[in-house]
């Protein structure tokens, strides 16, 4: 599962999320083809790892993924039928803050494997709880 080694709190507290556009990581860095978030939300390290999993699954050696969402922030809960009082609760689970537009996951594949990008995207986008967008690199 995804998350920090090392963080200076463990537990964060939650801040305004502005639902503005992506500026720093809204365009490919490493791969030929992206997924591009279209709306805010946020993707928890399951579903992270739920993606990363159908990718690098369905790609068989045939490319290379790059993750670029990273949860660092923490979900904290406390248990069913406590009092209220004593501290703040224990760590739930991580998750990322998505913003629209930012890269979520890059491939780069062969050309020769192009017309298997479309289908292992469609198989992926199944498992995140935003809307994404296929996007393309022109190569010249």
């Amino acid at each position: 599962m995804f998350q920090p080694k090392l963080s200076h709190f463990r537990k964060i507290n939650r801040h305004r999320f502005r639902t503005t556009y992506e500026n720093k990581s809204s365009s490919l860095c490493f791969g030929t083809h992206g997924l591009q978030a279209i709306e805010h939300g946020v993707l928890t390290a399951q579903q992270i790892e739920a993606v990363r999993r159908t990718l690098s699954s369905q790609l068989k050696r045939k490319g290379k993924v790059w993750i670029r969402a990273y949860p660092d922030s923490t979900h904290t809960s406390k248990p069913k039928e406590v009092r209220m009082g004593r501290g703040k609760g224990n760590v739930d689970f991580w998750f990322c803050n998505v913003k629209s537009g930012r890269i979520l996951f890059e491939i780069a594949v062969n050309p020769k494997f192009n017309q298997l990008i479309h289908p292992i995207f469609k198989h992926a986008v199944t498992k995140l709880p935003i809307k994404v967008q296929i996007i393309t690199r022109l190569i010249i």
